[in-house]
């Protein structure tokens, strides 16, 4: 049974591998497939929810943010996503520091359960 489901696997992978796919290629201008590529960069970072909310705090609103994006030259929207890549990712880096207090109190708590013997200043309950 397994051999038999082994070899139709195998055969059917074959079969994958040797048809070949049809496909279509043509030329594009370099600074329109960049020009778009940027462009698209820069929508998807709008239309994040935390984006908007901020922008909404801010009082803009997302279709009016949307009609501006469209109406930039191809420049701008190349120096927009130069700064884009540029920006520090993380914000405030709050989930750093949460990620390391959950770490300490994981060891701490492994240490008093004498588990572990990591920090000098713990006694293990046993």
């Amino acid at each position: 049974m397994i051999a038999t489901l082994r070899r139709l696997i195998a055969s059917l992978l074959v079969i994958c591998i040797a048809v070949p796919l049809p496909s279509q290629g043509a030329m594009l201008p370099t600074d329109s497939a960049l020009g778009a590529a940027q462009r698209e960069q820069v929508n998807r970072l709008l239309e994040r929810a935390d984006v908007q909310a901020r922008l909404a705090d801010f009082g803009v609103k997302a279709g009016d943010l949307k009609a501006r994006v469209a109406a930039l030259t191809d420049d701008e929207v190349a120096q927009l996503g130069a700064k884009i890549d540029s920006l520090p990712a993380g914000a405030d880096g709050g989930a750093l520091i949460g990620a390391l207090v959950l770490i300490f109190i994981v060891l701490l708590i492994t240490d008093i359960l004498g588990l572990t013997k990591i920090f000098p200043f713990t006694r293990p309950i046993k």
